[in-house]
Order: structure tokens, then sequence, then C-alpha cells
């Protein structure tokens, strides 16, 4: 079942003119990576029995839900701002060499996401199950590279809001584990700011864990 959303009034959105002109640009999504400390949050998921990348997709998912921005959505045409939005994420299959994309609700609990989304992908057959909906965060991790920037497919849908996430290789530096992150969004509803607020939010969780 589809998650809910409120129709917005552009004509009473303090936003709708900023909103309007980065929908008609020619690449209205932008992309920025950073680097975080995963030190706390990989030793627990050790000790947790947890699968790493799982668990990161719930990290990325719960604190991208906390940030306003990243909710918003169009609707036919029309701005929507969703109360939940739930997760979708790529995971390989070893013996192809391919991937399938997994759906899985966003739970409050990590460790019940994780062992959600592990039972889904093991018993997922089919490599796409229908086109992803509106109320999902897209991951896409990458743990083979320990990259510094990443770019993406481009649909030429302008009104494909949809964040993805991606990260990379771990690696060590001064003694702490660090993994490079990417964040792409559409310019009509994030801006640097929000950004900047999800990041301070991941990195947060990472340490506090």
């Amino acid at each position: 079942m589809a998650n809910s959303y409120q129709i917005i009034d552009e004509k009473a959105w303090e936003r709708a003119m900023h909103c309007a002109v980065f929908r008609n640009s020619v690449e209205p999504a932008f992309c920025v990576t950073f680097e975080a400390d995963i030190t706390n949050f990989r030793l627990m998921v050790k000790e947790e029995g947890l699968s790493f990348t799982l668990a990161m997709v719930y990290a990325v998912c719960k604190c991208a839900n906390h940030i306003e921005a990243f909710r918003y959505r169009f609707v036919d045409g029309k701005v929507a701002l969703y109360n939940k939005i739930d997760t979708a994420f790529t995971y390989l299959n070893e013996d192809t060499g391919l991937f399938k994309v997994v759906n899985v609700p966003m739970l409050d609990d990590l460790k019940e996401y994780c062992e959600l989304a592990a039972k889904t992908a093991k018993e997922q057959k089919v490599y796409f199950t229908g086109p992803l909906g509106n109320d999902v965060f897209q991951c896409s991790p990458m743990p083979w590279v320990t990259y510094t920037h990443i770019s993406h497919t481009n649909s030429g849908k302008k009104d494909n809001a949809t964040p993805l996430f991606d990260w990379g290789k771990y690696y060590e530096k001064d003694g702490r584990i660090m993994i490079p992150i990417s964040v792409q969004a559409h310019h009509s509803f994030v801006d640097g700011v929000h950004i900047g607020q999800f990041v301070e939010e991941l990195k947060r969780l990472l340490n506090e864990c």
C-alpha cells in the first residue's frame, strides 16, 4: 500500500518560485559526495550479526525521512508531501552478476528492518518487480570502489524527484573507518542546506549507534 501524501497549494507555498525555476532546468538533480565515520556503526552492526549494507540502507533512509525536503515529490504534475518514504535498494545476485531492485517498507527498528529486508531480498526471484513508486528512497551501494565522485543515469523525466543514495568501499583513515556517501536530489525541493541537515543527521546516527 502506498504511503499517504498531501497536495501542496503552490499559490501559498513559499518555495513555489524556486521549485518552478529548478523544475525547468536541463538537469534538475544535483549530487553531493561526502565522507562519514562508520567506526562505531560498523562495530555495532557486526556485534548484532546484521548485514552492513542493509543496515546502511536503514540508516540513510531513516535520516532522510527526518528531513521534510526529501519527502516532496511530483504527483500528476502537482507538488506533494509524503508522510513517510519507504526503501528500495539494489541487491546483487552473485550467481549471475546481475542486481535486482528490492522494495522494503521503512520500519522504526534497525534489527527488524534488516531481518525483513534480508528475507525479502532472498525470496524475490525477479530482477524488477515493476516501476518504483514515488514513495521510496533509492539506495545503490557500490562496495567495490572507494570513490570521491559518482554520477547517475538520467531518465530524462524532469519530474522524477526520487532521491538516490550511494556509498562506496570503506577504508581506514587515522585509525577510524571511513566511507564515501553520495546523495542525489531534485533541486526543486532540496537545496544545499537540506543536504547539510541530512549529513549532520546521518553522521550523528552513525556515531551514536
